[in-house]
């Protein structure tokens, strides 16, 4: 199958980049990315859909081919505007949403703001740090989260983007990240992620700055309102490897009113990497119904 067509939109001055996979005249169907990836990770995912869909994916505000913003203060709330930047003028609303991690987040507050505008919602381990870490930060002072935002964003000035003397050892570093990964997925992971400096190396597209959590963030209790909010049918995925906590056992589960949650053995946060086919069938089996 040929390649995506390479697009940009523009959303609080930035230039932002996105695929389209073409098919027009079907549904509308978005990949959301999770942070420091690249819109390039959804192609498996893509391929499979593109005959029934009209699939687009984006590269996030300072990962992939998108612009990187001044300052180093990347919230979820900007990434929600993107979205809905995006959406609003493609004009691709009702949409199905498919999502990882950061995208997650992201989607499932985007479905929280308009409802009326997706069909059908995947989140793969969406919901955020698990409520233990999200508690502990919240039983921080003001002054402490303020302090500790401050210092990490001193630290990532003095933060050279790391440089790789070639792709093969860019690649050995990818799958050293994950291990579930084969070495044909890695491969083309590294190869759409990074950039050749002007000296020969090459660095990561993404800006070390989306690594800084801002000293501000919504409230439990707000985002669990947007997560009531949400009307369409939406499927909860996790990798039994991973660091995500069961959403069934924590209760964040039962703020979803229409939610299903699925479980993937031999899988990790990636899940629509690490267990590729079950996945896409899990998936086909939920859009269907």
């Amino acid at each position: 199958m040929p390649g995506p067509a390479s697009h940009t939109y523009f959303s609080q001055r930035l230039r932002l980049h996105y695929v389209d996979w073409g098919n027009p005249e079907a549904p509308p169907m978005l990949l959301v990315h999770g942070g420091r990836d690249h819109c390039r990770n959804w192609d498996w995912v893509a391929q499979a859909f593109a005959e029934d869909y009209h699939v687009i994916a984006p590269d996030l505000r300072g990962h992939g081919d998108s612009q990187w913003m001044l300052g180093g203060s990347y919230t979820v709330s900007n990434y929600v505007y993107d979205i809905a930047q995006l959406l609003n003028q493609t004009k691709l609303t009702p949409v199905t949403i498919i999502a990882h991690s950061l995208g997650g987040m992201v989607s499932l507050r985007y479905a929280g703001v308009y409802p009326q505008n997706v069909v059908k919602l995947v989140a793969i381990e969406g919901l955020g740090w698990p409520p233990k870490m999200v508690a502990e930060r919240a039983a921080r002072s003001t002054q402490e989260n303020f302090a500790i935002w401050v210092e990490s964003l001193r630290k990532l000035s003095a933060r050279n983007p790391r440089k790789y003397p070639d792709l093969a050892t860019a690649f050995q570093r990818m799958q050293e990240e994950n291990p579930h990964l084969s070495q044909v997925q890695a491969r083309h992971l590294t190869v759409h992620g990074i950039n050749q400096n002007e000296d020969g190396t090459y660095s990561w597209k993404f800006d070390n700055y989306v690594r800084a959590d801002p000293p501000y963030a919504m409230g439990v209790t707000e985002g669990e309102a947007l997560w009531l909010n949400i009307t369409c049918p939406t499927l909860l995925v996790r990798g039994l490897d991973s660091w995500a906590s069961d959403p069934e056992a924590d209760g964040r589960a039962r703020h979803f009113r229409h939610a299903r949650f699925v479980e993937f053995a031999d899988a990790g946060h990636w899940v629509h990497h690490d267990q590729l086919d079950g996945f896409l069938t899990t998936v086909r089996e939920f859009l269907a119904a």
